[in-house]
């Protein structure tokens, strides 16, 4: 599956953002997806993860509360909703699909990636 992930930008501490990840070439709804994210220098992080039938989330302990995982497979489309921004959402966020569910946080597990998109949060 090819996936292209959008929505980034800036956005003062306290804002909104809607990420969005768009699917194509395979079945979308056979996918468990992902979103990460890698701050300037550092290494990529598990962000949230959503199940192929959109049931089950998972949240980074950092994000809970504040972001929202879903999709719509009819549009084959995932979302990340991001309220309540602080400067240290500042990062570049890639969207990832894999078949098999668990270890979201197991980068070398998935096998399709997005090409990210920049959100930076300023104070």
């Amino acid at each position: 599956v090819q996936l292209q992930a959008s929505g980034g930008g800036l956005v003062q501490a306290g804002g909104s953002l809607r990420l969005s990840c768009a699917a194509s070439g395979r079945t979308f709804s056979n996918y468990n997806m992902v979103w990460f994210r890698q701050p300037p220098g550092e290494e990529r992080d598990f962000v949230a993860a959503i199940s192929w039938r959109g049931t089950n989330t998972y949240y980074a302990d950092s994000v809970k509360g504040r972001f929202t995982i879903s999709r719509d497979n009819a549009k084959n489309t995932m979302y990340l909703q991001m309220n309540s921004l602080k400067p240290e959402d500042t990062a570049i966020y890639y969207c990832a699909a894999k078949v098999s569910p668990g270890n979201w946080d197991h980068i070398a597990s998935f096998t399709s990636w997005g090409q990210g998109t920049q959100v930076t949060v300023s104070s």
